[in-house]
């Protein structure tokens, strides 16, 4: 057990609005998406992008629908430098696309920073220290005044820098993040911003101000509270852009996000599947996802999800996991036998269009509207039940079971499920089903068969039946009448040891469309032990699809020795 730990461990202590109105709010407005999956998320990677992974991840990002791009610190190596001039010089950015660059507050690096620039479009030159007591303490050795006086002189310097390149035709913003914001005294935050503000946008514009979360130490709420209380406490807020960059330390990124965004937040920075350094950064997919299955347009792409994440994958070198929200490959996959019956009949309600709007229960949005496919919902194990193989065999091979055989299907899928010890195919579902209900033929098996309809006396309807049984090597010529093809056979067989058996229910359907369509007949049979049984037959015909599916429950009940 842990010992001391009051003692080691204490919570930070936010500030307490005394009126908190974000809890009234709904979440109704698409924030500005900023990606720093090529910075922040890529200095997370054990082997970081090569220039040619950046550019296709680049490319990738600006399909999405991302307007602002973090792209790098090309300060920091040649390699990063020399990526923001391809980008540049090889006409890659789109003209409403922003490029945001990362600079320290170093004016030798801001320099280095701004020549990478050259040539740019639409730039956000975003530059960051850290304000908090701990780094002022530990890392820095100085006190506010020290840190507040690196970040008033940097922005003069970028101002400087900013100006020249204005007059050279850049559209350049500025964005300023308070480094580990959450572990910050928030009146000395606001201060230094104040401060920044009345120099990079006295005029004209706004400037981004980014809040991180650069480590996450506060529950989604606390940080909810600190962000309006940050902007209900910003003099001229109407000059300022104000942004958060939640990462995932508690594993709340995203509700940290969904929070902030109440609180008054109006732009996100995230990653991809929340790649970033420890836990990693709000996952950004998730967050869009949300909004989408709320009804709101979130903005960005994800319509195809699985693409996404094979690029992902592919040159960042990172697995996303089965079961990440939305994108992971089994998160529109039930196992559970009650999840798996009420997605059947949610699925089959949608299609009837008894609903207009998406419901159905445990799949929060449609799994087609980011390119997943139905048959990915419903997968068979031994925990699963009789409405996922049925929902299956329908859904894959056209056969619709009548609902009293389900359960009966269920219980030889659970045995096959426990004997093999692992998932079943639908491949080796279907097998199972034909074994089961179809291929059975021993040891009775309709070698010939006749049907004649005519009209009686009384103009009822009738059925004749004649044809060759085989039992075994003994061959029996049967003919017999009757309203129907099922009532003739069972006729005919009067007088074999089978007439013992009583018809309980028949449906039929369609198993292909077209010409060469198949009819598939469902038989319930009581057997002479009084145990139900069940047969399916399959044939271009229906009256001998009839005729099949009695035999093979016949058949089965003599095997079972439910005679």
């Amino acid at each position: 057990m842990f010992e001391n730990i009051s003692d080691k461990y204490r919570p930070d202590e936010p500030v307490r609005p005394q009126k908190r109105k974000w809890p009234a709010r709904t979440l109704d407005t698409v924030p500005i998406w900023c990606s720093v999956d090529m910075r922040d998320g890529n200095q997370a990677l054990v082997r970081p992008l090569s220039p040619e992974d950046k550019l296709t991840f680049f490319k990738l990002l600006v399909k999405l629908g991302f307007k602002e791009i973090e792209i790098g610190y090309p300060s920091s190596s040649t390699t990063e430098f020399e990526f923001v001039r391809t980008l540049i010089d090889g006409g890659h950015i789109p003209d409403d696309v922003f490029i945001q660059v990362l600079t320290p507050v170093k004016e030798n690096l801001i320099e280095r920073t701004f020549e990478s620039l050259k040539g740019a479009k639409n730039v956000i030159l975003h530059f960051y220290n850290n304000l908090s007591p701990l780094h002022r303490e530990v890392v820095f050795d100085t006190d506010l005044e020290g840190v507040s006086s690196l970040a008033i002189n940097c922005a003069k310097i970028i101002k400087k820098y900013g100006d020249e390149c204005k007059q050279a035709g850049m559209n350049i913003k500025y964005e300023y993040s308070p480094e580990s914001f959450t572990s910050s005294n928030t009146d000395e935050v606001i201060g230094v911003c104040s401060k920044l503000m009345d120099i990079l946008v006295r005029d004209e514009g706004k400037l981004i101000i980014n809040l991180p979360a650069t480590v996450e130490n506060l529950m989604p709420n606390q940080f909810a509270d600190v962000i309006e209380y940050f902007i209900e406490n910003l003099p001229n807020r109407e000059k300022a852009i104000i942004g958060v960059h939640p990462h995932n330390d508690r594993g709340t990124g995203v509700a940290a996000a969904e929070m902030a965004l109440l609180a008054g937040a109006e732009r996100i920075e995230g990653t991809l599947f929340g790649n970033g350094e420890r836990s990693g950064n709000l996952d950004i997919i998730t967050l869009a996802l949300n909004m989408l299955s709320n009804g709101i347009d979130p903005k960005l792409d994800f319509s195809d999800i699985l693409s996404v994440r094979k690029i992902y994958e592919k040159v960042t070198g990172m697995h996303v996991h089965e079961r990440h929200p939305y994108a992971g490959q089994l998160v529109f996959t039930a196992f559970s036998g009650a999840h798996q019956d009420a997605i059947n009949k949610g699925m089959h309600a949608m299609e009837s269009g008894r609903r207009k709007r998406w419901a159905v229960p445990y799949l929060p949005i449609d799994p087609a509207d980011i390119g997943r496919k139905y048959d990915s919902i419903i997968r068979i194990n031994s925990q699963s039940g009789k409405g996922g193989a049925a929902y299956i065999l329908e859904t894959q091979f056209g056969y619709i079971l009548p609902r009293p055989m389900r359960p009966d299907f269920g219980k030889v899928v659970q045995a096959e499920t426990e004997r093999s010890g692992s998932e079943l195919s639908y491949e080796r579902l279907y097998e199972l089903f034909r074994d089961t209900y179809i291929d059975i033929d021993t040891p009775y098996r309709l070698a010939k068969y006749k049907f004649d309809d005519h009209t009686d006396g009384d103009g009822h309807s009738v059925v004749d039946f004649s044809g060759t049984l085989d039992y075994k090597d003994t061959h029996y010529e049967i003919s017999g009448s009757g309203n129907g093809p099922i009532d003739a056979f069972f006729n005919a067989v009067r007088n074999l040891d089978i007439s013992d058996f009583r018809f309980v229910s028949y449906s039929e359907h369609a198993v292909s469309s077209g010409s060469d369509s198949k009819a598939a007949a469902y038989i319930e049979l009581m057997s002479p032990s009084g145990k139900t049984v069940f047969g399916v037959g399959l044939s271009h015909n229906i009256y001998k699809a009839s005729i099949k599916g009695i035999i093979c429950a016949i058949n089965r009940a003599l095997a079972n020795g439910d005679i």
